[in-house]
């Protein structure tokens, strides 16, 4: 039975600065879920027995046969903490735990937006992974704090078997690789958020036993004990001070002028005991762990008394050191609060103005203000056939029977498009694989709604007012740039699978399902092979309810286009009619720009003059060109990397081809002229046109196709290359298996980016860069080729650029056109500027 009431709870979620929103992220295998469970015991969910072995939040079945977190989980929990046992405070905590494997970052990223801090948990024997850094990075670019928890400090002490020293210097330079992730991809804006023992922001422990500390409550415990203040402990608990046991004083040297070495703090009065406890369980010392327990005030039941080893080990830490006591006071200590978090978070989040009523009363986390929710994913109820959309309340109260404004992903401020007014049926609290309802939620807290998932798709803003922005869309870190293509066995099935399709859609913040109407393919792409499988065995048994058969084609890539040289001269194309003509003249655009595109310094809703000298001073565009930029593309994505812009002098009825003009330009960014995949990197300039007078012989009809045409007329002449995704692929492997692994990657057109000898143990980091396209199969091979000894972790990294001709067909990246064209049920062979001859 749980600790607390559905009461309680509402009645805390009105005291903001006493709600605490956090995101438990880590590296697969790390120990998030394990270590979330001790939490999920304290506040008398599970017992504390089951602590570690539950894994709670793990709710899914294919979950717990893999032993991995598929989909992010939130559960609301209620503690009444106080550092004294006569002052405890009613605490709400909104706890999110998150998957570690790389092909589910789109969940981190959900995760993280609700949440102002993240507990980023590290296997202490493994160090900072790869993935570490990918969560910790999106972390910090969403302003979310985090504090940190060295996990697994038993396979230290049993598999290690290190001393007290050697333990602290496999975690000093474990914090020190966090630290400076911290501190490179941290937000200049925001105050130092490194991570730092002595102030409480480093919790040592090992999620499994249930057990874990800081170096505050040691050094209250010690302060207590020994006098003295509990800044003077902590001060000399980490660090380089050393207790000088003759002089009986501390000192900031390990070794005296007699010969004499000092032990480390850390070491001597925090380790040792534990060291201790360990090595007189483990050897089943009754006498000697007897007396440390009489020592430390430990009392043991009878049941507890019966067990030995691992099992009494368990439950001697669990009483000495509760995981969940050191957590919670990280958690409300160092964590901030919504009311805290939302004033420096609210001009990232919000798209409006700073001085709209809204954004003000995200800052203000006003409960009374109008109503802002963003929705971050949707949640399938238990039977699979409704959703809860779940998200956060940023300001004002939302409740059951509201009649609400639901934005889109796609809604545009001023616009209709993508937007709806509907009433709001229930209100719900989330609790891991249950729900519970109540009557409102008010601002600073996670909520999960019913009746509005037939308007959202995936992502959305609900509000109460007419006059609001929408929160900015999410940024993932991975791309789905695996696809399959499905095909139904019976094609009376084909509306089951295709209504099957869209509820998968609505289920994952990444995935994508597209049902193309021009080959007849129902694509479902995804961001690696896992990602791929875990959503098709959804499709089958949960959306479809094992009612469809269908065929499922092999993996394939999302490559993109791109142009590499200038056009030479200007390509103009004729209308149906004869009586219009468009000139174009095509570019590429610079990395400088893409990348200022990508970090959204250049954007489309940008002020026209202020892009325009931004292009001019800092990558030498002509000003003038700049300023008469009229769209980006393609639209429907989070960055649009191609640039349509007006070029001539005194051209009449042009204003009124605009959209036009701007229709064909979407379709060439969305579909390229190789072989149909998405533009990248291009610049299209209207040079000069000639239109006819009548609107009647100029509409959509007559110029969409004319720009097309002429566009990929530019496309055509200004040597079109391909792109290929590239995944950095992380390798921990002993350093015999070297000739193995660089096999495999020579046989995959991989290469080794670098490769660091893990100190202190035989293994080494290999990075490599790996095609997506080469990916298939690679875990296996790698295994295979280095006796199982090698474990590798591929995370989608860049596309980079094929370099051969791809209108070559005997070329590398002409056979992919050709095959992909094959695919796509496009005309066959290698496109040619003869095949547009009839409009150019």
């Amino acid at each position: 039975m749980p600790n607390f009431t559905l009461e309680q709870i509402r009645e805390c979620m009105d005291h903001v600065d006493k709600i605490r929103n956090m995101s438990v992220i880590a590296h697969v295998d790390h120990g998030k879920s394990t270590l979330t469970d001790s939490l999920i015991a304290t506040a008398g969910i599970i017992s504390m027995g089951a602590a570690g072995n539950a894994r709670y939040t793990d709710t899914r079945q294919d979950e717990k046969d893999r032993g991995i977190t598929i989909k992010s989980t939130g559960v609301s929990l209620y503690y009444e903490y106080g550092l004294n046992d006569d002052a405890k405070v009613g605490h709400l905590i909104n706890l999110i735990d998150s998957p570690g494997h790389v092909d589910f970052s789109s969940e981190v990223t959900a995760a993280l937006r609700v949440t102002d801090g993240a507990l980023v948990v590290v296997d202490c024997c493994e160090g900072v992974c790869v993935q570490t850094e990918t969560v910790l990075r999106q972390a910090l670019s969403e302003r979310v704090v985090p504090v940190l928890m060295m996990n697994k400090v038993d396979r230290v002490i049993s598999e290690l078997q290190c001393s007290g020293e050697e333990a602290y210097k496999i975690f000093e330079k474990t914090i020190g690789q966090v630290n400076e992730l911290i501190h490179t991809f941290q937000d200049k804006r925001m105050p130092d958020l490194t991570v730092d023992p002595t102030k409480g922001t480093c919790t040592f422990g090992a999620g499994l036993q249930g057990w874990a500390f800081t170096v505050t409550h040691f050094a209250r415990i010690y302060a207590k004990k020994y006098g003295g203040e509990v800044s003077y402990w902590t001060k000399n608990l980490w660090g380089n001070h050393f207790f000088n046991k003759t002089k009986n004083c501390w000192t900031n040297k390990s070794a005296n002028e007699d010969g004499t070495t000092n032990e480390r703090g850390f070491a001597l009065y925090i380790m040792d005991p534990i060291l201790d406890m360990f090595r007189y369980v483990l050897t089943d010392n009754k006498k000697k762990y007897g007396k440390l327990l009489d020592k430390l005030d430990i009392k043991l039941t009878v049941d507890d008394e019966a067990e030995s080893g691992k099992k009494l080990l368990k439950a001697i830490m669990q009483k000495f050191l509760p995981a969940a006591q050191a957590l919670l006071e990280m958690i409300v200590l160092h964590l901030p609060s919504p009311v805290v978090a939302q004033k420096y978070r609210a001009e990232n989040l919000y798209m409006g103005p700073a001085d709209d009523e809204c954004c003000k009363a995200i800052k203000e986390c006003n409960k009374d203000g109008p109503l802002v929710v963003y929705i971050s994913k949707m949640v399938p109820t238990v039977d699979r056939s409704r959703f809860y959309a779940f998200g956060r309340v940023f300001s004002g109260t939302v409740a059951t029977g509201q009649k609400v404004n639901i934005m889109g992903p796609n809604y545009v401020y001023g616009k209709k498009y993508d937007y709806f007014t509907k009433n709001i049926q229930r209100t719900v609290l989330m609790m891991g694989a249950r729900v519970e309802q109540v009557d409102d939620i008010p601002c600073g807290n996670t909520v999960g709604l019913v009746g509005v998932d037939q308007y959202i798709v995936k992502t959305g803003t609900i509000t109460t007012i007419d006059d609001c922005y929408p929160i900015r869309p999410m940024k993932f870190s991975v791309s789905p740039v695996v696809r399959v293509a499905i095909e139904v066995k019976n094609p009376k099935d084909l509306p089951k699978l295709q209504e099957g399709m869209k509820r998968l859609e609505k289920s994952d913040p990444c995935v994508l399902c597209i049902m193309d109407e021009e080959t007849g393919q129902n694509i479902i792409a995804g961001v690696g092979e896992l990602h791929l499988e875990i959503c098709l065995k959804d499709l089958k048994e949960d959306f479809c309810n094992n009612a469809v058969d269908f065929t499922i084609s092999e993996p394939v890539v999302q490559y993109r286009e791109t142009v590499t040289a200038p056009t030479e001269r200007q390509i103009m194309a004729k209308s149906a009619n004869k009586h219009n003509r468009l000139y174009f003249e095509g570019a590429q655009i610079s990395e400088e720009v893409l990348k200022a595109i990508e970090e959204q310094e250049i954007t489309n809703d940008q002020d026209s003059k202020v892009r325009a000298r931004m292009l001019a001073d800092q990558f030498g565009w002509d000003v003038e060109e700049a300023r008469k930029i009229w769209n980006f593309g393609p639209e429907g994505v989070t960055i649009m990397r191609n640039i349509l812009l007006e070029a001539t002098k005194g051209v009449q009825y042009l204003h009124e081809s605009k959209e036009h003009i701007n229709s064909g330009f979407q379709m060439v960014c969305r579909s390229g002229v190789l072989c149909g995949e998405e533009l990248t990197g291009a610049c299209f300039k209207l040079k000069d046109a000639t239109l006819h007078g009548d609107a009647l012989h100029r509409g959509a009809g007559q110029l969409m196709p004319c720009a097309r045409a002429a566009m990929y007329g530019c496309l055509l002449v200004s040597q079109p290359r391909l792109l290929e995704p590239i995944y950095l692929v992380e390798i921990l492997a002993p350093e015999g298996c070297m000739g193995g692994i660089y096999q495999v990657m020579a046989k995959r057109r991989g290469q080794v980016i670098s490769e660091d000898p893990r100190e202190g143990q035989p293994l080494a980091d290999i990075k490599c860069h790996l095609p997506v396209g080469e990916s298939f199969g690679f875990d296996p091979d790698l295994r295979a080729q280095t006796s199982g000894q090698a474990f590798p972790q591929c995370v989608f990294s860049h596309y980079a650029l094929i370099d051969s001709d791809p209108l070559d067909a005997n070329s590398y990246a002409g056979k992919i056109v050709v095959a992909i064209r094959k695919r796509k049920g496009l005309k066959e062979g290698i496109p040619q500027i003869a095949d547009y001859e009839d409009r150019l």
